[in-house]
């Protein structure tokens, strides 16, 4: 007979909250799948025999049921913790299922507070791929516009990108190799998080590595709920919502339908009637309390953030950040962020765009001997991360000329562009990009040598200089080349957010009848420290389908249309890579 597949699921409560784990993993065995075999352990510092019984009369042929004190764990682990307090709350037990449980590669972690409507395997089965854990949005933080500043504002994580840890899928073996646990010891000694406590330090320590579950896995009855309750998966009672403590909770019933099988029953319900108007009052000053205190870490200067920002972050970044906020607020977004070097003008008789002397075609060859050397140097001191190119099929289908558009976020985005055309294997096809004036005139150096030397087409303040690029530019599309060309106009430092496009690249393909290649970068945090104090970020570039000009519009009506589709599709890829609206804050301030 076929040995059937282990599903590990991790609660982890104190005695008094034991009875709800009870109804909770009724509710679970009552809607699980029969073709796995649950081991269920309860992770605990003290819980006593008459719990231990009334939780395993729930075991089964398909659901195996422990307990597991860790007190043994924290004594061995006492040396590392700045602060022992933090674990007299069993929520920070979590944390420790990675390392005390090594034969699981994956494990479920869920609140007490929960029922579980749905087949529990089926989020056990979820591919969240090398992502440190899957988690579902934390709605307090999209909803509650405190919540979400002080996300933003003290954690340093969009609140459209903050996680409720209440229901969580990890990835155990990246958790031991990522070190997630003595990360968040070390966070522990550098700053106490006071209002989602141990939820701060997980979204801080797995920005940018979480994998985004559908809502229904972990539905926050305190919250609006965009669906209809039949089909939440898992309803969570987070905060003070109780159905034990008010008989008018939101969705109590389905609660209460669950409890009543139950041998706890009676205890439950019993603490419901006998809560009394002090316990809510109080419960109401609790949840005033947990606001003010948001608002009051907000409001400090030396929060995490700011902290960060202050003695670790390059303050030349920083502020660089800050003109971002600023320019988005305004609506700047065609205005570089950074001051450009001093520049002069480009003269017509000083650059040949294509026709090339003997001399500038060998200083060609070395300037892109001298790149792939620089960047290869680079990939292995972990300074620059290209993840994965998606969609590459996409270039290798060209079979002609192309305008090749990118989000401009890095004096060097142009080389992951670039190792993607290598990876498309067009050697017929050369690959030209455009760029600034003043960066072919008046860059020093080493980077002012590829400037003027890796096929770059230099735009110019000069009538005549723009004409003979304009002319050359038609010549390389028509004659089957790729021109990457950078719509928004500018460039913004690490910013992820596709910004409005300029119509410059989209005259070029609609006047010379050919495609427009969409590429958008996507970034995450490395564990790289750059040694300007923020993370090297990992790229993956996204290649999307061409969008060619319609015979049927006539010439302006291409440029619109294809501007308007190239920004659509990086909408869609922002959107569904972060799993967050593409949401500007000017938009915000003018609603």
């Amino acid at each position: 007979m076929k040995e059937k597949k282990i599903v590990p699921v991790f609660y982890a409560c104190d005695d008094n909250f034991i009875k709800y784990g009870i109804v909770s993993l009724h509710s679970m065995i009552k809607n699980a799948s029969r073709d796995y075999l649950y081991k269920v352990c309860f992770l605990h510092n003290g819980i006593s025999e008459r719990m231990m019984n009334a939780v395993l009369e729930l075991a089964d042929e398909c659901f195996e049921i422990n307990f597991e004190n860790v007190s043994d764990y924290l004594e061995s682990i006492s040396d590392k913790l700045p602060i022992r307090d933090y674990y007299s709350k069993s929520t920070y037990y979590r944390l420790f299922i990675a390392e005390m449980f090594t034969q699981y590669s994956k494990a479920i972690y869920i609140d007490c507070d929960t029922i579980v409507t749905d087949d529990i395997s089926e989020l056990f089965n979820t591919d969240i791929g090398d992502y440190y854990l899957g988690a579902c949005h934390e709605q307090a933080m999209v909803q509650v516009d405190v919540y979400g500043t002080y996300a933003e504002k003290v954690v340093g994580i969009s609140r459209h990108n903050f996680f409720n840890a209440g229901i969580i899928l990890i990835n155990c073996e990246a958790f031991r190799s990522k070190k997630v646990l003595y990360k968040f010891i070390s966070k522990l000694g550098e700053y106490n998080f006071v209002v989602t406590q141990d939820e701060d330090y997980l979204n801080l320590i797995c920005k940018d590595h979480v994998y985004f579950l559908d809502q229904r896995w972990n539905t926050e009855v305190f919250c609006d709920i965009p669906y209809d309750i039949s089909e939440a998966k898992i309803l969570h009672y987070i905060m003070t919502s109780k159905p034990w403590h008010y008989a008018d909770c939101k969705h109590g019933d389905i609660f209460w339908s669950y409890a009543g099988e139950t041998s706890v029953y009676n205890e439950i319900a019993a603490e419901l009637d006998n809560y009394s108007d002090e316990e809510k009052k109080n419960d109401a000053l609790v949840q005033e309390k947990l606001l003010q205190l948001a608002i009051t870490e907000i409001n400090r200067e030396d929060n995490y953030l700011n902290r960060i920002n202050k003695n670790t972050r390059a303050s030349d970044r920083v502020e660089i950040l800050k003109k971002i906020d600023e320019y988005e607020r305004d609506g700047r977004f065609d205005e570089d962020v950074e001051d450009d070097p001093p520049t002069r003008e480009l003269l017509p008789d000083e650059i040949e765009y294509i026709k090339k002397s003997l001399i500038q075609k060998l200083k060609s060859k070395l300037a892109y001997f001298i790149a792939h050397r620089f960047l290869k140097k680079q990939i292995k001191a972990g300074n620059f991360i290209v993840k994965d190119i998606k969609g590459i099929e996409n270039f290798k289908a060209l079979d002609c000329g192309a305008i090749v558009t990118c989000n401009h976020f890095n004096a060097f985005d142009s080389f992951a562009i670039q190792l993607a055309y290598e990876a498309s294997k067009h050697k017929k096809r050369r690959f030209y990009r455009v760029i600034r004036e003043g960066n072919y005139t008046s860059f020093p150096g080493f980077y002012g040598f590829l400037m003027r030397n890796c096929h770059t087409l230099p735009l110019s303040s000069n009538r005549k200089t723009m004409a003979k690029f304009v002319k050359a530019t038609n010549t390389l599309l028509r004659d089957g080349h790729f021109v990457l060309v950078y719509p928004e106009q500018s460039m913004w430092w690490n910013y992820r957010k596709p910004k409005p496009l300029q119509n410059g690249a989209f005259v070029f393909a609609a006047r010379n009848s050919v495609p427009v290649l969409p590429c958008f970068i996507t970034m995450q945090d490395s564990d790289i420290m750059g040694e300007d104090g923020f993370y090297v970020q990992e790229y993956t570039i996204h290649i999307s389908k061409p969008i060619y000009p319609d015979r049927e519009k006539s010439f302006s009506e291409n440029v619109e249309y294809m501007m308007k589709q190239n920004y659509d599709v990086w909408k869609n890829v922002y959107e569904n890579f972060y799993n967050i609206p593409l949401e500007y804050i000017t938009n915000k301030a003018d609603k």
